[in-house]
């Protein structure tokens, strides 16, 4: 399968590397709870945070083939890496994520106080000008979700005061987008009302991961890159090495087939099965019956996020009635609401990989969770915005670049 990053045209290069000399380290920091061989990224001096101090990465460095994000090595010239007018800087929500972007990109995290006073009301100060640069906000609105969110915009608002060139809000875990239609009667459509208090608040785009439903992004009246986690799950199934004839990607839902279709198809053309469910309420799902053969399989079951689980163990145990060898559990956002973590380590699942969109607490570690990084497929992305390409290669599209 051919590499989903390639580079970019010689002119871009060229100005690029008029601005800077970078790394990026292939997508390899996917890794169980424990790390022995990690390394640690010089990132420089740690952000400082009133509430709260946050921990360098670890980042893997072993080679798994087939590679579906293999990007072009760059050295870092330490001397011209921070002349860019490019500024990261994290909020509290992610705050290991976001070192791990910017190492991978080559570059340092902005300094930013972020505090909050006794009655809860959150303070932020970039500690560097940022006057004319092209900004980028690191902050996915991850439980606690209002917090999260609240940060973000007061973030937004202080980059706009500061004369930032653009503002970017790069939301991995992008919260209340399953608030996006109207189900019933009297309902909010949250989705629409965060967007636009994002708008508002002055971002000038949004980068968001895996959203919940595709119309979210026609909610902004800014433009929205969406990419993908779907390649680096890829990424590390291709390096289980398990049989192609034994696969079979499931649907724990029916909402979600076109996602599970796609996944499908990158993974060796495997065949699909769809769980049918009846939802009689919020988190609270009941499996009906198995649309497809799992016989003897070992099943794939894709979501875009875990909460509580309810879904994705039914439909595990719905598997296993059916025949099913092995169940894999594979999403891209583990919220883990209690008690998620209870049915994920109930024996239903061979492994349950996730993505570090959301950070993971220690007391909701278990043996069967590996956990694997977006850092490089974020890092990549916001060079590409950065530098103006245009993302219309074909085989760059399927990380949802417009």
């Amino acid at each position: 399968m051919t590499s989903l990053l390639h580079s970019a045209s010689p002119s871009s290069l060229a100005s690029r590397e008029s601005l800077r000399t970078r790394t990026f380290l292939p997508n390899r920091s996917c890794s169980r709870i424990a790390a022995p061989n990690g390394v640690r990224c010089n990132v420089g001096e740690p952000l400082k945070y009133a509430n709260g101090k946050p921990s360098t990465p670890l980042l893997k460095t072993e080679e798994m083939a087939p590679n579906f994000l293999a990007t072009e090595k760059h050295l870092v010239n330490a001397t011209t890496k921070n002349d860019t007018r490019l500024r990261i800087f994290s909020g509290t929500a992610n705050p290991a994520l976001s070192q791990e972007i910017a190492c991978n990109m080559g570059l340092e995290l902005g300094k930013i106080k972020i505090k909050r006073f006794a009655d809860g009301e959150i303070y932020v100060q970039l500690q560097e000008s940022v006057r004319g640069c092209d900004v980028y906000l690191v902050q996915p609105t991850c439980p606690p979700a209002n917090e999260n969110l609240m940060e973000l915009l007061i973030m937004i608002d202080a980059c706009r005061r500061a004369s930032a060139k653009n503002i970017t809000a790069v939301i991995p875990y992008f919260g209340y987008a399953r608030a996006d239609r109207k189900t019933q009667g009297r309902e909010s459509i949250a989705a629409k009302l965060v967007a636009n208090l994002i708008t508002e608040a002055g971002a000038n785009r949004v980068l968001a991961c895996d959203l919940h439903s595709g119309q979210s992004m026609g909610y902004f009246d800014i433009p929205v890159d969406h990419v993908y986690g779907q390649p680096v799950i890829l990424d590390y199934l291709a390096s289980k090495t398990i049989c192609s004839d034994d696969l079979v990607v499931v649907s724990p839902d029916v909402g979600g087939v076109a996602r599970a279709r796609a996944f499908a198809k990158k993974l060796s053309d495997a065949p699909l099965a769809i769980v049918d469910k009846r939802r009689h309420g919020h988190n609270v799902a009941e499996v009906m019956n198995l649309i497809g053969d799992v016989k003897g399989k070992v099943a794939v079951m894709v979501d875009d996020m875990i909460d509580t689980a309810g879904t994705i163990t039914k439909g595990a145990a719905l598997l296993h009635q059916e025949g099913a060898r092995e169940v894999y559990a594979c999403s891209t956002h583990a919220v883990f609401s209690p008690p998620a973590i209870e049915r994920l380590s109930s024996g239903l699942f061979q492994e349950v990989i996730i993505t570090n969109t959301i950070p993971v607490s220690e007391q909701n570690y278990f043996p069967q969770l590996t956990v694997l990084s977006v850092a490089n497929l974020l890092g990549e992305t916001i060079w590409r915005v950065h530098d103006d390409c245009s993302g219309v290669l074909e085989p760059f599209s399927t990380l949802g670049i417009d």
